[in-house]
């Protein structure tokens, strides 16, 4: 284009050429009208028709695709007008690639690629047309006179600004044409970034840029006016422009290109060709455009990930600690325990919490995916969620667990069953027809649980069962039990009580537990006599029971006689054939009668001051509670039989009691019923768009009578009810109903591992806790409690509403139903996957220096 400018200069100052090329214009375009109208067969504006010069739709598709291939790699170009095709094949919108423009410009002087990305740009051309391209060939130079005199008729409409115009356009078409010869000299990068400042000034002036097409067409029309030649090109682009529309609607993929129809792609020059050629190439020490993509992606959602939590307030980061993913802070508290003066009766294994709650988050293991549900979940379980294989390998031939491909799978066995836990629960019940699994026995506590399949099978038996073992060198065993969707704690028996109230538990059971119930005047049988339930039974099954060896034998000769002085009656003794195991089942007395009779007070009866009930950090004492035996007192009676226990207000509640909402505790104990019975029917199963199926592990954070779990019993799932230790002592009562629970100070950590429960309820906790503990703590342990995906249901005051639902959207949950009414509101949240990216640096009580 640059040999015509002293042409068009010439033309301007030769009125004579401007009066012919006038007269010759009036006469195309009078031409071109009648031609249109004969010949159109469909509706097309006269300025819209695509009058580019002749070059091949296929190279046409080839460029814009390849300028579509550089913006999905950078995965943020995405043009706001669509062009009729899918976003998906290739992104065709209206602001296709500057750089790609100039090039393009650059490297034909005619003015062929130019053209047709001009077209491309202002919508004229569609980019999954297919033409002849044998015919536009044969057209090549009529196209290009054709288009250069569709341009003046154009400019005609403008009148006398064009011609201002043109003078500007030719300065600046001058200046543009020396810069890219200078370019040339220049290496690519200078080349490129200088086309782009021009291409920036070509968008901004669109309108001069449609003069240097008109100042071309005065050229070639004032030489040519082959009128003939043009109506023929009309038509063909008439033809072309229907087979365009049909393009846009239903063929024309751009992405089917064959490897000839590939090789037309225009490129600058053949240097830049051959480099723009990555087929046989490799990056060298250049990163792709899809790395740095996705690695300044990442960067900017960390950077928004940090400013949507300092615009909270809160700042997460993930814990650093030795236990790493499998962190549970006052289990793992390695400053404390390197304090320890002694490890001789477990206090390494007992609760050891830093003085403040962390705030960091827990990371997920690698590869770590939604939970399996129940009951499949009680059979196998995802590896990668609990990543330890070391039981699989010293107890699979117990059948424990074993390593069954992307799964670890519990055949159900254990130490003392190995062919299956359900023979061995009916072996139980054949032995002593008077437990009555499900009737008579409802709650029973599995002491030393191993991977709890004791428990997870008694649940066929419609038995709940709190299993607890400690966090040792039976690599994550409680651990295995949630994820598999069965009631378990992290805890020994060690210095203190056990966290339950005092005869509570219908059932205690030991099968091979490896607790020296003999030793130290019997102090840790003791406990269990403390927790069990007068007429309740022991169950015990271990090689004490059914072995002669020497250690045996004065094992159960010790028992026996601790047994007898603590009154227990030994009421079955027998073998399993098939198991070839044997069991001792001991019943506690209901009377205080055999104490009384006893030629020696040992162990000794606990004075009248020591509560039974009292269980939060407190040691253990070598004596034994008396039984309550009057009527009114806890204790004094056998509870219902299951069900109708869980619906019955339990005997020793009274008209003169006050319950915990103010009524009379009878009252108050239906009434909290009620209320919860109404609130999950007609809200938490319909109204919040839960999925039960995927709910199996529950808590209830704040339970008081435990109403909420009574009104989940037609549920398939388990509820842990848990109860401050301020506030008021109802814990007995859910027992005596037929559940369990646990107390619990909310400052601290619970005992359980990360990522194990799958809903958590909290109603009017926070604002309770917020008076004594931060809420962030307690956010950050509601965050390592639960799954990812798993729920948070609180109900509260609104401005505790508010403050969690701020903490909820820093940790990147998903707000799932907000609701409040007259200064009380409703919350539900889900957890996701999200984790930040950076570390806690600060030391912790749990990283070792």
């Amino acid at each position: 284009m640059a040999f015509g400018k002293n042409t068009r200069m010439d033309s301007r100052r030769s009125s004579s050429s401007y009066s012919s090329l006038v007269t010759i214009v009036v006469f195309v375009a009078l031409c071109l009208v009648g031609v249109w109208m004969m010949t159109s067969t469909t509706v097309v504006p006269v300025r819209n028709v695509d009058m580019s010069p002749p070059q091949t739709n296929t190279e046409v598709k080839q460029q814009v695709n390849e300028s579509g291939q550089f913006e999905n790699g950078s995965g943020d170009v995405n043009g706001g007008v669509s062009t009729g095709e899918p976003e998906e094949k290739g992104g065709r919108d209206q602001d296709e690639s500057s750089s790609e423009q100039k090039e393009d410009i650059k490297d034909d002087p005619e003015g062929t690629v130019k053209a047709e990305v001009d077209n491309v740009k202002e919508g004229k051309t569609d980019i999954g047309e297919v033409s002849n391209e044998d015919q536009l060939n044969d057209r090549e130079k009529e196209s290009e006179d054709n288009s250069e005199e569709k341009k003046k008729i154009e400019s005609e409409d403008e009148g006398k600004d064009s011609e201002d115009k043109l003078a500007s356009e030719e300065k600046k078409i001058s200046e543009s044409k020396e810069e890219e010869k200078e370019s040339k000299n220049n290496n690519k990068s200078d080349s490129e970034e200088k086309e782009s400042e021009d291409e920036k000034k070509t968008d901004s002036e669109g309108k001069e840029s449609e003069d240097e097409k008109k100042s071309d067409s005065e050229e070639s029309s004032s030489e040519k006016g082959e009128d003939v030649k043009e109506q023929n090109q009309l038509e063909e682009v008439t033809q072309t422009q229907e087979i365009e529309t049909e393009n846009n609607f239903g063929g024309g993929n751009p992405e089917n290109l064959t490897k000839d129809e590939g090789q037309k792609e225009v490129f600058p020059d053949a240097a830049q060709s051959e480099i723009l050629n990555e087929t046989n190439t490799q990056n060298g020490p250049f990163s792709t455009q899809a790395t740095e993509s996705k690695n300044e992606k990442e960067i900017q959602e960390e950077s928004k990930s940090r400013d949507e939590q300092a615009s909270f307030g809160y700042s997460w980061k993930l814990c650093n600690v030795t236990a790493g993913i499998d962190y549970i802070p006052c289990l793992d508290n390695e400053e404390a325990i390197l304090k320890l003066r002694s490890t001789k009766h477990y206090e390494h294994r007992e609760r050891h919490c830093p003085e403040e709650g962390p705030t960091c988050l827990v990371p997920l293991p690698e590869g770590y995916k939604r939970s399996i549900s129940w009951p499949d979940s009680r059979i196998k379980i995802w590896y990668h969620n609990v990543p330890h294989t070391m039981l699989a390998v010293v107890k699979g031939h117990q059948n424990w667990v074993k390593v069954t491909g992307e799964y670890l799978t519990f055949p159900g066995g254990g130490t003392q069953f190995k062919h299956g836990a359900l023979h061995y629960v009916d072996f139980v019940q054949e032995t002593l027809p008077d437990i009555a699994w499900g009737k008579r026995s409802r709650v029973v506590l599995d002491v030393g649980c191993g991977v709890a399949s004791f428990g997870g099978y008694l649940f066929d038996r419609d038995v709940i069962t709190m299993s607890f073992a400690p966090k040792d060198e039976h690599e994550a065993q409680v651990q295995f039990a949630l994820e598999r969707g069965i009631p378990a704690l992290s805890a020994v028996m060690g210095t203190t009580r056990l966290p339950f109230p005092g005869q509570v538990f219908d059932i205690v059971h030991c099968a091979r537990c490896r607790v020296p119930w003999h030793i130290e005047g019997g102090k840790l049988l003791l406990e269990l006599n403390r927790v069990l339930r007068p007429g309740g039974y022991f169950l015990w099954s271990a090689t004490p029971v059914y072995q002669k060896l020497p250690e045996d034998v004065e094992i159960w000769e010790a028992m026996s006689s601790l047994t007898k002085s603590m009154c227990w009656e030994m009421v079955a003794l027998k073998r399993d054939s098939v198991n070839k195991v044997g069991i001792a089942i001991y019943k506690k007395p209901s009377s205080n009668k055999c104490y009384e009779g006893r030629s020696e007070n040992n162990p000794p009866l606990c004075p009248a001051t020591d509560d039974p009930n009292a269980a939060w950090n407190i040691p253990l004492q070598t004596c034994m509670h008396q039984v309550p035996e009057s009527a009114g007192q806890r204790g004094s009676q056998w509870p219902e039989l299951w069900p109708q226990r869980l619906d019955k207000t339990p005997y020793w509640l009274n008209d003169s009691q006050v319950g915990v909402y103010g009524k009379p505790a009878p009252e108050d104990f239906m009434s909290d019923y009620e209320h919860w019975k109404h609130v999950v029917s007609k809200s938490y199963l319909n109204g919040m768009g839960i999925d039960w199926s995927t709910v199996r592990n529950v808590m209830d954070m704040r339970a008081v009578y435990g109403g909420f779990a009574a009104a989940l019993r037609d549920m398939n799932v388990w509820v842990m009810n848990v109860v401050s230790i301020d506030a008021p002592d109802t814990l007995p009562i859910i027992y005596e109903r037929g559940l369990f629970g646990i107390y619990h100070d909310w400052c601290e950590s619970f005992s359980t591992y990360p990522r194990t429960y799958d809903l958590l309820h909290a109603d009017h906790l926070f604002s309770k806790l917020k008076k004594r503990c931060k809420l962030a703590a307690v956010m950050a342990e509601v965050d390592r409690m639960l799954r990812p995906e798993g729920k948070l249901i609180v109900r509260d005051k609104v401005d505790i509403i508010n403050e969690v639902e701020t903490m909820a959207k820093s940790l990147h949950w998903e707000i799932r139903l907000t609701y409040s009414k007259v200064q009380e509101g409703l919350l539900c949240v889900q957890k996701t996957f999200w984790r930040p990216q950076e570390i806690d640096t600060a030391p912790t009580s749990s990283t070792l220096a």
